[in-house]
């Protein structure tokens, strides 16, 4: 008889420098009057009240005259990858430690890290396993560049860990430090694609145990013709986040299709959903083609609004809520991202 893997717990982390007015005032600078009235607009209204960097606060904003990226051309890849290998262990670390602070993490057996912002060997992986003095008999996996999807990746990964080997422990972990690749843009749609991104790490514990969500049946799916809407291109100055504007109205297409929406809700009611909060358009996009109650993304929208969008830590953050919230009976997972495809899992909370 299979085991049934669950959430047990989940810690969160941002770091300690607000850097969304910055953005905004500066993007706005950077464009012609009439579109710098037309990106003032949308940010009023992109339901984002704080992004947080790990862009050193003590020099002020990063696209201040002492910033990061007070120059231009801005700094290489090669500088932001530097700062990328001792920020985002630290910041992982950060969101183990709040997970410490709901769960044992004694006798981990696995380790499963998703990251698509940067790359360092050895990989976060091993610099987060060290740290914690894992011992070297731990089975590690890396998941790169996903991008949003990536924390559904992450637990289907670690679900199928725990039914192959019911005595797993599972430690999962999603580090995402979007804010070292802004790009000297002047138009629009790239900057109204950098508003949403911000900096951030979760970490869960996936065990046998019957606590938290249990997590249920994984989908997968590919919307056609839409692969090159979301993309990120790594670049001498980072990685270029391709954000496209039809990104909405294609998921709410892809959403009125009867057949795609069986296969995420696999034809029941579902009483809560944990949506990857990519963007107030995005989530729109999805409470609208699926006609759900206004309060039904709740999760989500707080965590835009607190952290914005921080790719694959996003989800994380959401199903955190949760975890914190009444009993849940059958809930979907799902985020979008680049492809354009949709990942998710079905949860409930332990019996």
């Amino acid at each position: 008889m299979r085991v049934t893997p669950h959430i047990a717990a989940i810690g969160t982390a941002v770091p300690t420098h607000d850097i969304h007015a910055a953005f905004v005032d500066w993007a706005e600078r950077r464009l012609p009057v009439r579109e710098a009235r037309v990106f003032a607009r949308m940010a009023a209204r992109a339901g984002i009240a704080h992004r947080w960097s790990v862009l050193p606060a003590e020099r002020g904003s990063p696209v201040g005259s002492n910033g990061f990226y007070a120059a231009e051309p801005h700094p290489g890849t090669g500088a932001r990858m530097a700062l990328y290998a001792q920020a985002a262990p630290t910041l992982a670390l950060a969101a183990i430690a709040d997970l410490r602070t709901q769960a044992a993490l004694d006798g981990i057996t696995h380790l499963v890290v998703a990251s698509c912002t940067g790359f360092v060997a050895p990989g976060i992986d091993q610099i987060v396993a060290r740290a914690l003095e894992l011992p070297g008999s731990v089975e590690r996996v890396l998941i790169g560049f996903m991008g949003c999807y990536a924390a559904v990746a992450a637990l289907r990964t670690a679900r199928h860990i725990v039914r192959s080997e019911p005595a797993a422990r599972v430690l999962v972990v999603t580090v995402e430090l979007s804010t070292l690749h802004l790009q000297s843009e002047r138009a629009l749609e790239p900057l109204l694609a950098m508003l949403q991104f911000g900096d951030g790490a979760a970490a869960a514990l996936v065990c046998a145990s019957h606590e938290g969500l249990a997590i249920d049946r994984p989908f997968s799916a590919t919307l056609p013709a839409a692969a090159e809407l979301i993309r990120w291109d790594i670049t001498d100055h980072g990685f270029a986040m391709h954000l496209s504007g039809e990104v909405p109205g294609r998921i709410t297409g892809a959403l009125r299709d009867p057949a795609l929406v069986a296969t995420l809700t696999d034809g029941r009611g579902v009483d809560r959903w944990a949506v990857h909060a990519g963007g107030r358009s995005i989530l729109d996009a999805v409470e609208h083609a699926l006609a759900l109650p206004a309060a039904a993304l709740d999760d989500s929208r707080a965590v835009l609004a607190a952290n914005g969008n921080m790719s694959s830590a996003t989800l994380m953050f959401v199903l955190a809520r949760v975890l914190a919230g009444p009993p849940v009976e059958h809930g979907i997972a799902l985020a979008f991202g680049p492809g354009l495809a949709a990942e998710g899992l079905a949860f409930a909370s332990a019996a």
